[in-house]
């Protein structure tokens, strides 16, 4: 593909990503190690500072095969059509191959039903997956069949059309009835597992929140995400002073209420269908482990 560059100074990343359709800048980075972006027909950096008129071109490859073998396994499906999958993940399924998580993955589970018929886009088999969730946070994953939905699905992620909400309990009582958190995201400085609010080397991270019933010592909370940030909602509710009940790595260390993971679900999804442009709205009802976390709360006020 051919561009010409038309903003005097811009970085080649920088342009790439503005100009190339539905392309990450991780992608356009990737490509340019590879060395299939050239500048004026040599290879180009990503950091070259760009004169109007120059002729950008770049090559994506076919998508890559990737050595992952299919599992069968029972699937809850809430939505389907021949675009998109929604799927309702449960609490402790790994959604991408990892180490010590080979076979019994989303992934895995989705190349058993779906077979090929799943996208791969920017040059790596992406079998479908256009955003992800934590392990232990259960709920709405929206799957690709094709390039076309992924790449459209994708965009809405990118430009805050596409709409996730999720429930949650938190430790403590919120003040006020409802509120914004916009704080910057990005890797913990000392603990490279752990992402945390920090002003160097971030993203931008919005997330929008209300109290649904408060509980002796505890809330329950519905947040609506504006940017998807790695453990965005965990990371910024204890940065608030309200971590999620059962988050023992943002939260509180020992387990409570029997929880000892992340009580959060990811209960709405809402796109634009792809093909159409169509409004698409998903729901999870509450799973069985945030409905008896509730009992008991309900129990204790």
């Amino acid at each position: 593909m051919t561009l010409y560059a038309d903003i005097p100074g811009e970085r080649l990343d920088a342009f790439l990503v503005r100009s190339a359709e539905n392309m990450s800048r991780s992608a356009v980075q990737k490509l340019i190690e590879e060395g299939l972006v050239t500048r004026n027909g040599k290879k180009a950096r990503k950091n070259d500072k760009l004169n109007p008129g120059d002729t950008i071109e770049f090559t994506i490859p076919e998508p890559k095969k990737v050595d992952i073998r299919p599992t069968e396994m029972q699937l809850d499906i809430a939505y389907e059509d021949e675009d998109v999958i929604v799927i309702n993940k449960p609490k402790g399924l790994v959604v991408h191959p990892a180490a010590g998580h080979q076979d019994d993955t989303l992934v895995n589970g989705l190349l058993h039903a779906m077979g090929d018929n799943l996208s791969g886009i920017n040059g790596e088999l992406r079998p479908g997956i256009v955003h992800r969730i934590d392990k232990d946070t259960s709920g709405l994953l929206a799957v690709a069949k094709n390039d076309f939905a992924h790449n459209m699905l994708s965009s809405q992620l990118k430009d805050h059309t596409m709409h996730r909400v999720y429930e949650l309990i938190v430790c403590g009582n919120l003040k006020e009835d409802s509120g914004t958190v916009d704080a910057p995201i990005g890797r913990h400085p000392t603990d490279r597992k752990k992402m945390c609010v920090i002003a160097r080397n971030s993203k931008e991270a919005v997330t929008h929140w209300e109290v649904v019933k408060r509980y002796r010592g505890y809330t329950h909370v519905r947040c609506k995400l504006e940017t998807g940030r790695t453990h965005q909602i965990r990371v910024h509710m204890a940065h608030i002073g309200h971590p999620i009940l059962g988050d023992t790595v943002y939260g509180h260390k020992k387990a409570e209420l029997g929880q000892d993971s992340q009580c959060l679900h990811a209960g709405t999804l809402c796109f634009f269908h792809p093909r159409d442009g169509r409004p698409v709205m998903v729901f999870a009802p509450l799973p069985e482990y945030f409905q008896k976390v509730i009992e008991k709360l309900e129990k204790m006020s």
